[in-house]
């Protein structure tokens, strides 16, 4: 009677476990380490005292994953197993279609074939496409997706509608998230990307710690307040907590149902940045830099009906997601390798 967690050592995977196996549940992780580390798994015990069964294995991989199928008792599933890059999305989208669309089929299939019910899948607010106003609700048009990436989150909440009308037992919780943000308050996992950051808050962290000379802002001729992007962001820690509340949302057997999880507050580039100077008494350099392709003004979020249906809503800001931001990063200045 086990939950198994895709992509569970990943930055949101790895939270949400943390919580899981907090509350009592049975975890069972599959990940490949293309975006994680196995430092992760040490953590989350050092965290939790418990240790979750950990499978290391690509989800695309169909015949893997029925083995696993096999042995462990599967009830219900959190899929977070995925390709995040918007910017590589927009050079690669062949891989974004083969990876993201691909594990979904596979754990969609599996699930006809074993008889798992109940899935939590982890989408994105990118779904929306360019918003024709904020804040964004769950019935608000979806489509026209500005990049590769939002495209095969779009992609598989279609595969997922089309899969709820053909399996009547099916229940089904679409998250769409808007900006995750923050570490776990032990200052012991937080987000390690590989590479060159793609998302703001760890460029942040790493011009802070030194690793980086400046922060790059893309583009400052947006129609916002200042001029730079606004999105909706949240700690990391509620939209971990948001997982739970779809799971118990689940065992009421509602079918499909579609939730954002954010704030419901817009922050722009520097509203941030200041923010995290304010938050650590630190200074962050920043050069403005083109905009890059697939960015949209303003994204964030209407979360009433997550809090309606679920009783769930974001009760960290970003000042709390700043500091312990922060602590992760000064604690950990290269990520999960200790070298």
């Amino acid at each position: 009677m086990a939950i198994l967690v895709t992509g569970g050592t990943g930055y949101i995977g790895s939270h949400t476990v943390v919580l899981l196996l907090e509350k009592g549940y049975d975890v069972v992780i599959v990940d490949n380490y293309v975006n994680s580390k196995p430092e992760v798994l040490n953590r989350i015990y050092k965290i939790t005292g418990k240790k979750p069964r950990f499978y290391e294995i690509d989800v695309c991989n169909e015949a893997k994953m029925r083995d696993l199928f096999k042995k462990e008792k599967i009830t219900d599933i959190i899929h977070f197993a995925g390709l995040k890059s918007v910017a590589e999305s927009v050079l690669k989208p062949q891989l974004y279609i083969d990876n993201n669309i691909g594990s979904s089929k596979v754990l969609l299939k599996l699930m006809d074939e074993f008889k798992v019910h109940n899935i939590v899948f982890s989408s994105s607010a990118t779904v929306y496409g360019v918003p024709d106003h904020v804040p964004l609700k769950e019935d608000d048009k979806v489509g026209g997706c500005t990049n590769p990436y939002g495209q095969t989150k779009l992609d598989i909440e279609y595969l997922l509608k089309e899969y709820a009308k053909e399996h009547k037992d099916a229940n089904i919780a679409i998250l769409r998230y808007f900006n995750p943000i923050g570490a776990h308050e032990s200052g012991l996992i937080g987000e390690d990307p590989q590479g060159i950051p793609n998302n703001l808050m760890p460029y942040i962290t790493q011009v802070a710690v030194g690793k980086r000379p400046y922060l790059n802002v893309f583009g400052n001729d947006y129609k916002t307040h200042d001029g730079t992007g606004v999105r909706d962001y949240i700690h990391v820690v509620d939209l971990a907590n948001g997982h739970l509340a779809a799971l118990k949302k689940l065992e009421s057997k509602p079918g499909l149902v579609i939730y954002n999880l954010g704030t419901g507050k817009g922050t722009s580039v520097l509203d941030l940045v200041k923010a995290f100077e304010k938050a650590n008494n630190l200074t962050i350099k920043y050069e403005i830099k083109e905009r890059r392709p697939g960015d949209v003004d303003e994204n964030y979020a209407d979360a009433s009906k997550a809090f309606r249906e679920m009783g769930w809503k974001a009760n960290l800001d970003i000042v709390d997601a700043c500091r312990d931001s922060w602590r992760w990063q000064k604690n950990n200045p290269k990520g999960y390798d200790k070298d």
